[in-house]
C-alpha cells in the first residue's frame, strides 16, 4: 500500500470581483400586467389583515415561489426596506411546498411601510407595463433595455427598480400569511418566528409565562398542550415549528447471556478520551477502570437494570471492541470514555437531552470526539432541522468537535420505509447507518434524505443482524447486539484515532472516513439508505491507499470569496496525465434553523481538475460550471453538485475502456473554493476545510514517487503519513514528566 501524504502548501485568497449585474428574467418569460395586479391585490390585502394584530410592530409576509429558488432569484426590490435592508436580511423561515413541482415558501418579516411602498412601485410598474409595454414583458425586451438597445425613459422608476420589480414577479406565484400544522395534543419543542420582541414578552403580551428553564434559545421554547392551543387560537402565524417533545429510543431487542468467560484488560494510561452520550453506565463491568462516568438523569426518576444495558454496551465497544470481537478488528487500539448518562431507556424528553448535551459539551472542552448513539422512534419533518440535531450543529460550529450519531432503527415488525429519528438529521455530524457482513443495508435500516436534500446518513458500517450480531458488554455479563447504535461507535474509534492518534484536523478526518467508503464504481445501493458507502474495517484501509493510487490531503480555511492554488503537478507520461480522481470535502458550517428548508449558512464550491491553457481557469473532474454564468436551475445545482451541502464528493469513476486525459501546458492541475453566503452575515469568513484527493493510475502503474518529486520541486511541503511514527510521537507527547524535587 502506498501512504497517505499531506501537502501543505500556500492557499491564496481572493475577493470576488464581480458585481450584481442588471436585472434579467430566464430565458422565454414572459411578465403581463394581470400577474402584477394579482400581487398587488393580495399584498394590499394582506396589508389590511396585519394592520389589525397588535402583539407586534410587523407583519409575516409568506412568499411562495415558482420553484426552488437560487438565493439570486429570490425577491430583490418587492418587500425592501431600504438601501441597507434588502429582503433576503428580512427572512424568518422558508419551507418547501410540494405538489406537481416542489416550490419554495419564504416567510419575511416587514414593517407596514414597506408594504406600502411595495404596493406603490407594483401600481407605478403596471401603470408603466400597461403605457409602454401593451401589457406584458419578455425577455428579450428586458435585454434589449439593459443593453441599451431599447430606450427606456420613464420617470415614474428608474430603469433598473422597474426591470427588477418584473424579474422579482416572474418568480413570484403568490403572498400569503405562513401556515402552522402543529397537533396540540402533546409536550412539544417550538419555535416561532423572529419579531423585534423577545420571545418571552412577545409570548407574555398572548397571555403565557414562560419560564426560563423551559427555553432553548431565543426563539425555542418548550410548551404545554394548553399552552399550544392559546397560541393557536390568538396568533397561529407565529408558529414556524414544532416536534414532539416525549420520544420512545428506538432500541432493539437485545440477546443476553450469562458468561462463564472472565474477561481482562490492563489498566489505561495515557489513551485517548472519547465523550460518550448515552443511557446510564454500569460501574461494575471488566472495563471500568476505562470509563469516568457521570449520571445525570435526575434523581427522582426510578431506574432499573435495564436503563444500564444500551450505554454499557456502547462504551464497551468504544473501549475495547476489537477485543470483544476478534473478527472486527479495526487496529485502532483502545480508548478511553467520559460516559454521561442522560436517559433511561425507557421514554425519555428531548428538551432535557438537549440541555443536557449544551451543558456537558461546555464543561468538557478538552473532549473532541462524542459518541451520540440515542435516537428518536419518531421520524423527522420533512421542512425543517430537528431541535436536536440543530444542538448538535451549533456545538460544531461553536467548538472544535465532533459527533457520531447512530442513524436510528426501525422497529422489527415495520415493513415500510421510515425516516430517520432525530438527531439523526445533523448535518454537521457524521451519521452511521447500518449493514450486514455481506454489506447490504440491515433489515432495520431507516433511510434520508434530509429536508429533501442532505445525504443522509454519511455512511455505513457493520451493525449486526438476524443471528450475526456484534458482541457488547453488559452490566451482567456479554450482550449480543444489533442496531445502528452499535455501528457508530466503530466509527467513533476511527475518528478518534484520526484525530487523537495521528493528528489530523477533525475537517480531513471526517473527509477520511467518508472517501473511505466511496468505490470508484457507480453504486447502485441508494445512498438514502448506506450513504456514501460501507467504511473499511481496517484503519490502514482508510488512510492508506493501494499501490495504483496516489491519496493525499489538503486543509486550510477559507478568507474570502476564492481560495485556490493552481499549481498541483500531476505526473505526464506521453503527454497525458494517466489517471482518474476523485476528491471529497468536509467543512462544518454555521447553521440556522429558523431558516427551514434553507439551513446551512455558507456554501463552499469545490473545483478541482487541470488547468486550461492561456489562464482559463479548470476544467473540473465533474464539469462544475457554476461559477462560469451559465444558466442553471437551483435544483439542478444543488443535485448535480451538492450546493449548500457541507459534504462533497466528486468523482470519476473507473471504466473498463478508461483513456488518459491531455495534458494542458505545463501540466498542472488546481484547485477553487468558492465561498457563498446566504446572509450576508460574513459566517464563512475562516471557515475551515479538508479535502482528501484520490489520483488512481488506469494502468495500475505506482507512480508515488514521482508524484512527490514534482510536488516538490513546486514549492509543496510532502509529508508521508507514517502512522506508527505519528502514533509513537503522540504517546511521548501525553506521558506525564514528573520532576525530582
Amino acid at each position: 500500500m502506498n501512504n497517505l501524504l499531506q501537502l501543505k502548501g500556500r492557499f491564496e485568497q481572493r475577493s470576488n470581483s464581480s458585481k450584481p449585474g442588471a436585472p434579467k428574467l430566464l430565458s422565454n418569460r414572459v411578465v403581463t400586467i394581470n400577474e402584477l395586479i394579482e400581487l398587488r391585490k393580495q399584498l394590499d390585502s394582506l396589508r389590511r389583515y396585519w394592520e389589525t394584530v397588535t402583539y407586534f410592530e410587523g407583519a409575516f409576509i409568506t412568499i411562495v415561489y415558482k420553484d426552488i429558488v437560487a438565493k439570486s432569484r429570490r425577491a430583490k426590490e418587492l418587500l425592501k426596506k431600504n438601501s441597507r435592508t434588502i429582503p433576503n436580511d428580512l427572512i424568518v423561515g422558508a419551507r418547501y411546498i410540494e405538489g406537481d413541482k416542489t416550490r419554495h415558501a419564504i416567510t419575511y418579516y416587514v414593517d407596514n411601510n414597506t408594504i406600502i411602498e411595495t404596493i406603490n412601485k407594483l401600481d407605478l410598474a403596471i401603470e408603466i407595463l400597461n403605457e409602454n409595454f401593451s401589457g406584458k414583458i419578455t425577455t428579450e425586451v428586458v435585454d434589449a433595455i439593459n443593453d441599451k438597445l431599447y430606450e427606456y425613459v420613464d420617470s415614474r422608476l428608474p430603469k433598473r427598480t422597474f426591470l427588477q420589480v418584473i424579474v422579482d414577479v416572474s418568480s413570484i406565484e403568490q403572498f400569503t400569511v405562513p401556515e402552522s400544522k402543529i397537533d396540540s395534543g402533546q409536550r412539544s419543542i417550538v419555535s416561532v418566528f423572529k419579531t423585534e420582541l423577545q420571545t418571552s414578552e412577545l409570548l407574555r403580551r398572548l397571555g403565557l409565562d414562560i419560564s426560563i428553564n423551559r427555553v432553548i434559545d431565543d426563539s425555542t421554547i418548550l410548551l404545554t398542550p394548553d399552552e399550544i392551543t392559546l397560541i393557536m387560537e390568538k396568533a397561529p402565524y407565529l408558529i414556524s415549528m414544532a416536534t414532539v417533545d416525549l420520544s420512545q429510543l428506538d432500541i432493539l431487542d437485545f440477546d443476553k447471556a450469562n458468561s462463564s468467560q472472565i474477561l481482562s484488560i490492563p489498566d489505561p494510561s495515557n489513551e485517548p478520551i472519547v465523550g460518550v452520550i448515552d443511557t446510564l453506565f454500569d460501574e461494575s463491568v471488566y472495563f471500568s477502570k476505562w470509563v469516568k462516568y457521570e449520571d445525570r438523569v435526575d434523581s427522582q426518576i426510578e431506574k432499573t437494570s435495564s436503563d444500564y444495558e444500551h450505554g454499557t454496551g456502547v462504551s464497551s465497544i468504544i473501549v475495547d471492541g476489537a477485543s470483544i470481537n476478534p473478527d472486527l478488528d479495526d487496529n485502532c487500539g483502545r480508548f478511553r470514555v467520559k460516559h454521561f448518562g442522560v436517559a433511561t431507556s425507557k421514554q425519555f424528553s428531548s428538551f432535557t437531552i438537549m440541555k443536557h448535551i449544551k451543558e456537558i459539551v461546555a464543561e468538557n472542552r478538552e473532549i473532541k470526539v462524542w459518541n451520540l448513539s440515542l435516537g428518536s422512534s419518531l421520524e423527522i419533518q420533512k421542512d425543517f432541522i430537528s431541535p436536536e440535531a440543530a444542538i448538535l450543529d451549533k456545538i460544531q460550529y461553536d467548538y472544535d468537535v465532533i459527533f457520531v450519531v447512530a442513524g436510528t432503527n426501525k422497529p422489527s415488525d415495520s415493513n415500510s420505509p421510515m425516516l430517520i429519528g432525530a438527531p439523526a438529521d445533523s448535518i454537521n455530524s457524521l451519521i452511521v447507518n447500518a449493514v450486514n457482513r455481506e454489506n447490504m443495508p440491515a433489515s432495520y435500516s431507516r433511510v434520508g434524505k434530509v429536508l429533501s436534500f442532505f445525504n443522509k446518513p454519511d455512511v455505513s458500517y457493520y451493525g449486526g443482524d438476524a443471528l450475526d450480531r456484534i458482541r457488547v458488554c453488559f452490566p451482567l455479563g456479554e450482550g449480543f447486539v444489533k442496531g445502528t447504535s452499535f455501528a457508530a461507535p466503530w466509527i467513533t474509534r476511527k475518528i478518534a484515532y484520526l484525530i487523537h492518534k495521528v493528528g489530523f484536523s477533525r475537517e480531513v478526518a471526517k473527509a477520511l472516513v467518508i472517501d473511505s467508503a466511496i468505490s470508484w464504481s457507480r453504486n447502485m445501493t441508494s445512498s438514502n439508505v448506506i450513504g456514501y458507502g460501507v467504511v473499511p474495517q481496517d484503519i490502514n484501509e482508510v488512510i492508506n491507499s493501494k499501490d495504483d493510487e496516489i491519496k493525499f490531503i489538503l486543509s486550510g480555511e477559507s478568507l474570502k470569496y476564492d481560495t485556490y492554488n493552481h499549481q498541483l503537478p500531476v505526473p505526464i507520461v506521453n503527454g497525458q496525465h494517466p489517471f482518474v480522481a476523485k476528491a471529497t470535502l468536509c467543512y462544518f458550517p454555521k447553521c440556522s434553523r429558523n431558516q427551514g428548508v434553507d439551513y446551512t449558512n455558507t456554501e463552499l464550491d469545490i473545483y478541482f481538475g487541470r488547468m486550461l491553457p492561456n489562464g482559463k481557469g479548470i476544467k473540473t473532474i465533474n464539469d462544475n460550471k457554476q461559477s462560469d454564468n451559465v444558466a442553471l436551475h437551483e435544483e439542478d445545482a444543488r443535485e448535480q453538485y451538492r450546493k449548500w451541502d457541507n459534504v462533497k464528493s466528486i468523482i470519476e469513476y473507473v471504466k473498463s475502456r478508461g483513456r488518459a486525459k491531455k495534458a494542458y501546458d505545463n501540466g498542472l492541475w488546481g484547485f477553487s473554493l468558492k465561498t457563498k453566503e446566504r446572509l450576508n452575515t460574513g459566517d464563512g469568513e475562516g471557515l475551515k476545510f479538508g479535502i482528501v484527493v484520490t489520483l488512481k493510475e488506469i494502468n495500475g502503474i505506482n507512480r508515488i514517487e514521482d508524484f512527490i518529486n514534482q510536488c516538490s520541486m513546486r514549492g509543496w511541503l510532502v509529508q508521508r503519513i507514517d502512522v506508527e511514527e505519528l502514533i509513537q510521537v503522540h504517546s511521548i507527547a501525553e506521558e506525564e514528566i514528573n520532576f525530582d524535587e
